[in-house]
């Protein structure tokens, strides 16, 4: 079984992370949510998640990254040199990492893993990603080990493509078509 960690931070996006979330869940995907701090965060909109574990107890064997986007969130998450250290890693032993929204940017950007990649993020945001990467316009963009993601609008076909990276289009489909979503 294919695990994802997913870093959580107060001020995250709250459909960034739960669409993820749920549908990896879905797929049979298991997954592991990691706070920056206390357990309990409290999102952009006031909704509290409670993660499963500190960042502390990061699954090590973990086989992707996801990290939500949402403001102050990103920003939080971008500032903490242990999750900017763990996305370097992951990037090296080509592990899947996939960042939604302002995260592309403001992670993978300070992350330095944008190199020589196309990406997408939350409009406006491009300019934030350092002097790495290649920005789209697009809703979601799999560049070799990096999924990335423009935001709210696009979390089902975010997490569509974080499946079937993980585990196969089959499965993916599944997903969309048991959530409703249009075309599957």
């Amino acid at each position: 079984m294919k695990t994802v960690a997913v870093i959580l931070a107060d001020g995250l996006e709250e459909v960034e992370a739960i669409t993820p979330i749920d549908f990896m869940r879905r797929a049979g995907i298991d997954v592991v949510t990691v706070a920056l701090k206390d357990l309990l965060v409290k999102g952009s909109h006031g909704i509290n998640l409670e993660a499963d574990v500190p960042l502390e107890e990061f699954p090590r064997d973990a086989d992707a990254l996801l990290i939500p986007g949402g403001m102050p969130g990103s920003a939080h998450i971008a500032a903490d040199e242990r999750v900017i250290n763990l996305v370097k890693d992951f990037h090296t032993h080509d592990k899947l990492i996939a960042a939604i929204c302002a995260a592309p940017s403001l992670v993978l950007g300070t992350a330095g893993v944008l190199k020589d990649k196309q990406y997408t993020c939350y409009p406006g945001f491009e300019d934030k990603a350092g002097p790495y990467g290649d920005y789209s316009g697009e809703r979601v963009v799999k560049d070799g080990n990096i999924i990335t993601g423009c935001g709210v609008g696009g979390a089902a076909e975010f997490s569509r493509e974080v499946i079937a990276a993980l585990i196969g289009e089959d499965a993916a489909n599944q997903v969309m078509k048991a959530t409703l979503q249009s075309g599957y």
